[in-house]
């Protein structure tokens, strides 16, 4: 298979080296990396070209590199049913960067689109409908951006007084959480050795 996959990897760069900025396989899938502003024209001919046929998109998904200049990879994962090969298309794109949408190539992207822009603000040029897709309207933040706090930024509740839902700004209430960090096993018949709670001056 990954003799297959190394010869599939060869044709693709001879034919779009435009677009092929480097390859691997790894567990039996082709990884390409490409540039954003080609990937629809690049997708497109993955999906037409005879000897690729990559007709099935399987997901759209991101990865967020917090640390680096170029924040984020789109993934992208096609199966050609024809071939029997599944290929990844990863694209490094900046916080800022827009990547062309593929809605005209794979109508079905439009959802996936949809997510990456909801859980990490990336933005898809060319989308027919950009907009949140899983968080709730008024949303603030990006979910899976590594640094979105993992209580959010507001809680919601319905207020019987005002008879409506209520957006507030989160509030902990830790008053039953004890942070003496003594043994979990607190309160067990048995104790584990080394699970001892421990007395004043380490004894």
């Amino acid at each position: 298979m990954s003799d297959a996959l190394k010869d599939l990897a060869g044709y693709i760069e001879a034919k779009r080296g435009d677009c092929v900025a480097g390859w691997d396989v790894s567990h039996g899938e082709l990884n390409i990396d490409v540039t954003p502003s080609n990937i629809a024209g690049f997708v497109d001919f993955l999906k037409s070209d005879a000897t690729c046929r990559f007709t099935s998109l399987v997901d759209i998904t991101a990865v967020d590199y917090a640390g680096r200049d170029k924040r984020f990879d789109v993934v992208y994962h096609f199966l050609s049913m024809y071939q029997n090969h599944r290929i990844r298309l990863r694209a490094s794109v900046r916080e800022d960067e827009m990547v062309p949408s593929i809605t005209d190539v794979h109508p079905s992207a439009n959802w996936f689109e949809r997510e990456v822009f909801d859980m990490f603000g990336i933005l898809f040029s060319g989308h027919p409908d950009l907009r949140r897709i899983l968080t709730d309207y008024g949303f603030r933040g990006y979910p899976l951006r590594k640094d979105f706090p993992t209580t959010g930024y507001t809680e919601v509740r319905y207020d019987e007084v005002q008879k409506r839902v209520v957006y507030e700004p989160v509030s902990l209430v830790q008053e039953y959480r004890q942070f003496d960090f003594m043994s979990p096993w607190e309160g067990a018949e048995y104790i584990l050795p080394g699970d001892e709670k421990q007395t004043e001056g380490g004894k």
